[in-house]
């Protein structure tokens, strides 16, 4: 059964002022995101801005937005394949539970100079 459905999009733009603000990057995005991120290179952004689409877009799925979630304790990082696994820790991962939720599906996508993400969260019966 669906819990909830969430979207969003990021201007990649925002990420790139966000490089200029020491600590920043480091307040919202798991160490292993930035990890993956940066080795990317070019692609950097996008990327970054896709993960944290898919944070905010976790937090409309929950329906109660991202009050009192650690942003960090979303971490969004590609699997051997490529395709995009969200892995939640604890306040996060609280709020899942709390939604009654069980499992979380997300899709990433981005183009020049927006990115998006959906995020489902689907409950066992």
């Amino acid at each position: 059964m669906i819990v909830g459905i969430g979207v969003d999009v990021v201007h990649v733009g925002r990420l790139v002022r966000w490089h200029s603000i020491p600590g920043l990057l480091e307040r919202y995005f798991h160490p292993d995101e930035l990890i993956t991120v940066r080795s990317k290179g070019g692609g950097a952004d996008l990327s970054l801005a896709a993960r944290f689409a898919a944070k905010e877009a976790f937090g409309k799925a929950l329906g109660t937005g991202l009050a009192g979630i650690v942003l960090k304790d979303i971490r969004v990082v590609n699997s051997h394949n490529g395709r995009p696994e969200i892995t939640l820790f604890g306040t996060a991962l609280d709020a899942l539970k709390e939604s009654g939720a069980s499992r979380v599906h997300i899709s990433l996508t981005h183009e020049k100079d927006n990115a998006i993400a959906m995020v489902v969260l689907e409950k066992h019966e």
